[in-house]
C-alpha cells in the first residue's frame, strides 16, 4: 500500500476495534531479528539474562504506569515475550486519578485519552526496556510492531493461559525458536 508515494506495511490491527475498548488482549512481542538476548531455557525453565530482567521488570510495572490495564499470565522467552494484558476503565478511573497525582515528576498532559488504549501500553512497555537495557549497557530493539489477540471467551483464555505456561517445556517446536525455523528450512527443502 502507498502512503506519500512510499510503500508501507498493512497493519495487523483489526480495523474495526477501538484498542481502548475494555477486555483481555494476548500479546506476543519480539526481540528484532529474533535474537536470543532475554535468555535462555535450561530444563525446560527460563533464564533470564539481564535484558530478560528489563523486561520482566517493565511487564511488572506496566500497571504503574497505565493503572487501568491488569496483568495476567506471561512468559518471556529467548527472544520474545507472551502476556494477557485486560485493560479496564469502569472501575478505575478515580485510582487512575489518585495514581496520578501521586507521581511527584509527572508533568500535566503526559497521560493524555489517547494513552488509554493497547498500543500506547505496548509502545511504553517497550520504551522502558530498550532504556533499562541501555543503563546495563545493552543495545537492544525490539521487532516492530507487535502481535496481538483479542480474547473473546472463558474457555480461551484458559486456553492461553496454559500456552503460556507451556512455553519453555515446548521451546524446542517454538516458532520463534531460530534453530528450530532453520532445522525446518533445511528438512523441507530436501
Amino acid at each position: 500500500m502507498l502512503y506519500q508515494n512510499k510503500y508501507r506495511i498493512e497493519t495487523v490491527r483489526y480495523k474495526n476495534w477501538n484498542y481502548s475498548n475494555e477486555g483481555l488482549y494476548f500479546i506476543t512481542i519480539c526481540v528484532k531479528k529474533h535474537q536470543l538476548l532475554l535468555g535462555s531455557i535450561s530444563d525446560e525453565k527460563m533464564i533470564l539474562s539481564e535484558v530478560g530482567k528489563c523486561v520482566d521488570k517493565c511487564w511488572k510495572e506496566i500497571p504503574d504506569h497505565f493503572p487501568f490495564a491488569k496483568l495476567d499470565e506471561y512468559v518471556i522467552m529467548p527472544n520474545h515475550i507472551h502476556g494477557i494484558i485486560e485493560i479496564c476503565h469502569a472501575d478505575r478511573e478515580t485510582q487512575t486519578l489518585v495514581s496520578l497525582q501521586s507521581i511527584p515528576d509527572r508533568k500535566p498532559g503526559n497521560f493524555g485519552p489517547q494513552t488509554k488504549n493497547l498500543p500506547s501500553i505496548i509502545r511504553g512497555f517497550k520504551i522502558g526496556v530498550k532504556k533499562c537495557a541501555l543503563v546495563k549497557g545493552t543495545c537492544f530493539n525490539w521487532q516492530k510492531g507487535y502481535y496481538d489477540h483479542i480474547v473473546s471467551r472463558d474457555k480461551e483464555l484458559n486456553n492461553i493461559r496454559n500456552y503460556i505456561r507451556a512455553n519453555p517445556t515446548s521451546w524446542e517446536l517454538d516458532r520463534y525458536n531460530m534453530d528450530f525455523v532453520e532445522t525446518q528450512d533445511f528438512v523441507s527443502q530436501e
